[in-house]
Order: C-alpha cells, then structure tokens, then sequence
C-alpha cells in the first residue's frame, strides 16, 4: 500500500434502504469496475483495504458517509473519486475523494448532525414535543437488537434538538423540520431512538412515517459546531459548521 484515500458518499432515495453490508459489496465491485488499484490485506484470504466508519442506519438517507481506502499505486483523488461515483449506481454517489495525511479518520468522527422531516405535524406541535424532550433529565427507550430489547437513554446523547423555522407552512399539509445534533455514544443513539423518546415524553406521534437524512459527521466543538473530518487532510483549519 503506497496511498491512502478518503472519500465521502452519500445514500439517496430508493438507495436509502441500502444496508451496510450490502453498500460494502456494491462498492468492492465499483472499485473492480473503475480500475482503481486497490491494495490487499496478507494471508489466506486476501481482502480489500477498504475501512468504513459507522454506517447510517438502513432507511435513512445521508450525505456524509466515509470510508478509507489503500491504494497500491498513486492516483489522483479527484479521478478517483469521479470513477468509482461513475461506476455505482444513482443514489449511492461518491461527492469527494482526498488524499489521507496522517491521523485516524475515526478519530475524527464522534457526533453527527440530522434532518428530520415529520410531515403531518405543525411547528407548534413539534416546538412543544422538543421542548418537553430537552426538559427531561433521561428518556428510556426500547430498541429490538440481536440480543433481543434493550432499553438506551434517548436524551443523554442529544446536543441540540430544535424546530427549522418554516415560514408560510401548509396547514393543509404541516410537515415540522427538526435539525439534531447528536454525540456518537455506546450503545448509539439513532433518530428513530429520539423519534421513539418524543413520541413516548409527549405524545408525538407522525401520522405518515418521518424521513432522516444525514447531513454532516465529525468533531464537536465546544461551541456546538462539528468539524469537516477532511479538512486536515485538505490543509485546511477544523473551525467547524454550525450544528443547528
């Protein structure tokens, strides 16, 4: 292995409901397909250097899922980048690819930034949900795992939870945007844990199911904003995005 890369993808639409596994398989296949000189792990039985961090759960829609991979010869990102987004399908799509410079992507990464869209509830309604959520000091949820139910704290991992301003909303067709910023933690918690936490602390309950997308990963500052876990490996300073 003489280079490291990093790219940033997104899951979009119908590919939304891709599971990770599944994203693994696609991709190993786009990289055979675009020619791009992957290296391989020794012994037996010889495996991409591909590294993947913790994936947005199936269902949910993202842009800014990351990966690592090892090359065994030089490339530049940017074709890299634009042949393996060429080689997967619509929806799974490859948005920048950056040379690795030290550091552990990782390492990087430990709170996520999500949109929320609950259509059929108004603004009034969701303001006083996520008022009662942030106001309790713990909310139990359950959530189904291999292990069978398992109850997780909903509120500890959340940061900031707060209500998008839409002006002129349909009353026809209220549709509340929630943005929330959440710490990766163990167990983790996901949007469907503070979906079930608002449902179960005030009665908010979406009449058609809500859509999540991811819209940003990485370190969260002091200030409540995460930076870009690329940016050093650009050059550039981690000052951050706004959270919310």
């Amino acid at each position: 292995m003489v280079q490291k890369i990093r790219i940033r993808y997104a899951k979009r639409g119908p590919l939304r409901f891709t599971s990770h596994r599944d994203f693994a398989r696609a991709f190993e296949r786009a990289v055979r397909r675009a020619g791009v000189p992957i290296a391989f792990s020794q012994g037996f039985s010889p495996h991409p250097k591909v590294s993947y961090t913790p994936a947005a759960p199936t269902g949910v829609a993202s842009e800014a899922e990351y990966l690592e991979i090892g090359l065994q010869a030089v490339r530049d990102p940017a074709e890299v980048a634009k042949a393996l987004d060429e080689a997967l399908s619509p929806g799974l799509d490859v948005l920048e690819a950056v040379e690795a410079h030290g550091g552990n992507l990782a390492e990087r990464i430990d709170a996520s930034s999500w949109l929320l869209e609950l259509p059929g509830v108004t603004n009034v309604d969701a303001r006083a949900a996520v008022e009662t959520f942030l106001a309790a000091g713990e909310v139990l949820v359950e959530r189904l795992t291999k292990q069978g139910r398992r109850s997780l704290d909903a509120r500890a991992a959340v940061t900031a939870l707060a209500v998008r301003d839409t002006p002129g909303e349909d009353v026809d067709e209220p549709c509340a945007i929630l943005d929330l910023v959440v710490r990766h933690v163990t167990p983790s918690v996901r949007p469907d844990d503070v979906l079930a936490g608002l449902r179960d602390v005030a009665a908010l309950t979406p009449p058609v199911p809500p859509r999540a997308t991811r819209l940003a990963q990485g370190t969260l500052t002091a200030r409540g904003q995460i930076t870009d876990p690329l940016a050093a490996d650009r050059g550039e300073t981690t000052s951050g995005t706004p959270s919310s």
